[in-house]
């Protein structure tokens, strides 16, 4: 049974990987093969065990697949028509999940009742913000509201998060804002409350982060409280979840298996003693089913309390399971009881498999039954108890519980190493790094977190919701929760400072994952299994595989999709250039940590042999200071002062003037612009000024330009004329119409033109008119908005071949614009959302 269901498992994984659903022709006879391999599979009986367990394996698979590609094609079904994007609608619906505030506004699902503008279809939920509400829209409420929408499109880069795939997940199929144009209908508050399920669900989750953010204050680790009581991680800064990475300790800094399991224990002891207290409760069930239900209730009441998360699903599953065994008197090896939770998962939810917390949840949990043989933690050590180990009544208190501490003791060491092991090659793959210290870390964490931290924080929500005299009582009790995870957060600080605290790799390829993954589980075969070291060696070829790198003379250039901005990688046999570094999206979050710095290190580079930032408009050095304080820097060149504080820590800096002649390896580098005259000019801007740089290496040859107007290109034309020929040029200024003149495209004669800008544009780029220039002249032109990111490989012999992430990448959620060919958005003058620069 738990082969049948981890390949139930393995063919939902198989359609998440696939560039396009499956026809229904495709469907159908699949259907009839998987039918007919279980009726083989029944034919076979018990007479040819092996055959007739591969047969329905495979057919367990085929049905993994359907079911995930049908569950896809109905949720992709609900989708907004390309033609209504941008145009106001009025909409009736409940406010749904958790709001989210930030900088300029406040995020929220929505669930559409009913669409008041006529002839107009729209998904059952959509994606909404609301800039600068007057007044706080709260779960189960029911607004009236005017919106602009558009389809599911975000970023799209290697390495980089899947923004569409993850509104997929939520339901999202169409995200917008609320207008606030001039004539649009003001929001209204229909009802302050809807008597549905889910939605008070989402109110008394509102209430308690409400009540919990009251207690904390303004702590720093005020969101990590919230995020251990109720699951809700948006309060967590993007720099803490580096410290929690880094330190193997993520997996604590959530709702963990280990405190929904908390609380079914507690809710099933206090069962147990209300059992002994009512007869007619002993009348109708035994003890120990009436444990196993109420603290199955227990949990599924916690778990849509935190969310519903992968790991609240996963123990959610195992708990009923083991309940279900445990009524009916049935026997389930612990394995049967992880597949089984894994197959429940997918069948709720089939993009589970997607997630990092699926594989991290599960791995943990198999690595800890292979090293235990199978076995839950704990058993197995009552030997140490009873009268096989007698133990002289005068003895002290510590020689009579010694034997039981130290085999406690060493489970709970061979359970961390199991898990740290375990999770090697699934950390490698999803996040590129390892962390030697992640055993020790969690050696402290993880008893701190669980039997201190959260119970203190549980305790003290319990508290919250009682509100009146107990208030006192909530702060006193988180206070000393945050106050001891500020301790943790300090030794983890320190550590994560010591050498070697974590290791960047490449990403290494598919099959030296798999091979990895085989490795770590042979390795924690239970004691007995042959050669239980070569597991280890099956791991080396993701530790030490290379990632792949241009070969000598050739260079390769990758624009990455950062939105509305520019950010590009320049990579050489031996050297990396990164120019421009994406826009800042709010305090704490910037195309810097979230793009450029994942993508450089699934590359394997931990040094950038010089950073260009070419002006100082935000949507061009908004990532600055995350790749400065990421990675290590060779030299910076730049129109920005040396003093100004985006260049903290970034070394020796150096002003990029026209006539500059720069090495780099085999690479050349010229300084086009600006004229050194333009930085006495307190008038000129900080486009004018931007550092346009043309990078030669052999017969490949590229040109970067930053935001450089037309005026300042002229004066580029009149200084190298035809010497600024280039086989890829990146549009300057996003294809704005200011920018791309007739004369500098022609001395440019570019094979191709890459454009990087947000998809449906406010600013109406790229200009029609630029386009139309650019084919006029040959070029072939690749968009961000629709391409995704782009890598163009210039061989020594001036051949060059490009790789679009959206299209040579492609999964069957992501739009595809291109395909669709929408003209640029703010090219009719549509109103876009409000100004992000």
């Amino acid at each position: 049974m738990s082969a049948i269901l981890a390949a139930f498992v393995a063919g939902d994984f198989l359609l998440q990987h696939c560039g396009r659903l499956p026809g229904h022709e495709a469907l159908i006879a699949m259907s009839l093969l998987s039918l007919g391999l279980i009726g083989a599979c029944l034919r076979l009986g018990r007479r040819h065990k092996t055959p007739a367990r591969a047969l329905a394996g495979a057919a367990a698979a085929m049905l993994g697949f359907i079911y995930a590609s049908s569950q896809a094609e109905l949720s992709l079904s609900d989708e907004l028509e390309g033609e209504i994007e941008g145009r106001p609608l009025q909409l009736l619906g409940i406010v749904a999940n958790l709001p989210v505030q930030g900088e300029h506004g406040i995020r929220f699902a929505f669930d559409v009742e009913q669409v008041l503008s006529a002839g107009m279809h729209v998904p059952r939920r959509v994606g909404l913000s609301w800039y600068d509400p007057a007044r706080m829209p709260r779960p189960a409420e029911e607004w009236r509201f005017e919106v602009r929408l558009r389809r599911p499109h975000g970023t799209y880069n290697p390495a980089g998060f899947d923004s569409e795939l993850w509104m997929l997940e939520q339901g999202l199929r169409a995200n917008g804002y609320v207008s606030s144009a001039a004539g649009a209908q003001p929001p209204v508050r229909l009802r302050t409350i809807v008597w549905q399920f889910n939605a008070l669900v989402d109110r008394m989750r509102d209430d308690l982060r409400a009540r919990l953010q009251s207690a904390l204050g303004a702590r720093r680790y005020a969101g990590v409280i919230v995020a251990l009581v109720m699951g809700d991680q948006a309060m967590i800064a993007p720099a803490d979840w580096t410290l929690f990475n880094r330190t193997g300790i993520s997996h604590l800094v959530s709702i963990s298996g280990l405190h929904i399991t908390m609380i079914a224990a507690l809710v099933a002891l206090a069962a147990g003693i209300v059992w002994k207290r009512a007869p007619w409760l002993q009348a109708r069930f035994c003890l120990q089913a009436a444990r196993a239900f109420a603290g199955t209730a227990g949990a599924l009441a916690y778990c849509l309390l935190a969310g519903w998360g992968v790991p609240a699903q996963r123990t959610f599953v195992m708990l009923a399971t083991v309940a279900a065994a445990l009524s009916l008197r049935l026997r389930m090896s612990a394995f049967a009881i992880l597949a089984s939770a894994a197959g429940l998962v997918c069948l709720w939810d089939p993009w589970a498999v997607t997630a990092p917390g699926f594989w991290l949840s599960f791995g943990a949990v198999a690595s800890i039954f292979l090293a235990l043989g199978g076995r839950p933690p704990g058993e197995g050590t009552e030997h140490v108890r009873g009268k096989a180990m007698p133990v002289p009544a005068q003895a002290g208190l510590l020689r009579a519980h010694g034997p039981r501490v130290l085999a406690a003791l060493g489970e709970a060491a061979r359970v961390q190493l199991a898990v740290t092991l375990g999770l090697v090659p699934l950390t490698l793959a999803l996040f590129q790094q390892i962390s030697p210290i992640s055993p020790f870390a969690n050696a402290i964490a993880i008893p701190l977190v669980s039997y201190l931290v959260t119970p203190l924080a549980l305790l003290g929500a319990a508290a919250a919701a009682l509100g009146g005299p107990f208030e006192f009582a909530a702060t006193g009790l988180l206070g000393a929760s945050h106050a001891l995870f500020a301790l943790l957060a300090d030794v983890l600080q320190w550590m994560v400072r010591l050498p070697y605290a974590w290791i960047a790799f490449p990403t290494p390829p598919a099959w030296a994952i798999a091979s990895a993954i085989l490795g770590a589980a042979w390795s924690l075969a239970p004691a007995g299994w042959p050669l239980r070291w070569a597991g280890l060696t099956w791991m080396l070829p993701a530790l030490v595989w290379p990632a792949e790198r241009p070969g000598p003379g050739a260079l390769w250039l990758t624009a990455l999709d950062v939105g509305q901005g520019m950010a590009l990688v320049l990579e050489t046999a031996t050297d990396t250039i990164v120019f421009d570094t994406g826009p800042r999206l709010a305090e704490d979050v910037d195309a810097g940590s979230r793009v450029i710095v994942p993508y450089l290190r699934s590359r394997g580079i931990d040094r950038v042999s010089l950073l260009v930032v070419s002006h100082l408009d935000s949507d061009h050095s908004g990532g600055a200071r995350a790749v400065i304080q990421s990675m290590r820097i060779g030299r910076v060149l730049t129109s920005i002062p040396g003093d100004n504080e985006l260049m903290q820590g970034a070394g020796p800096v150096q002003r990029c003037e026209r006539g500059q002649q720069l090495a780099i390896g085999e690479l050349r580098v010229s300084v086009l612009s600006p004229d050194a005259a333009l930085y006495a000019q307190p008038r000129a801007s900080t486009n004018a000024r931007s550092c346009v740089l043309r990078f030669e290496l052999g017969r490949a040859s590229v040109l970067l330009t930053g935001d450089v107007p037309a005026r300042q290109e002229a004066g580029i034309v009149s200084a190298y004329g035809q010497g600024l020929a280039s086989q890829v040029m990146v549009a300057p200024h996003h294809g704005s119409r200011s920018s791309s003149s007739e004369a500098f495209i022609h001395a440019v004669r570019p094979t191709w033109v890459s454009i990087q800008v947000c998809y449906r544009s406010r600013f109406g780029h790229p200009h029609p008119q630029v386009l139309q220039r650019y084919r006029a002249a040959g070029a072939a032109v690749v968009r961000s908005d629709w391409v995704g990111a782009a890598r163009w490989r210039l061989a020594a012999d001036a051949s060059v071949s490009v790789e679009r992430w959206r299209i040579d990448h492609a999964r069957y959620w992501l739009d595809q614009p291109m395909l669709r060919a929408l003209p640029p958005a703010g090219s009719d003058g549509e109103e876009s959302g409000p100004p992000s620069e």
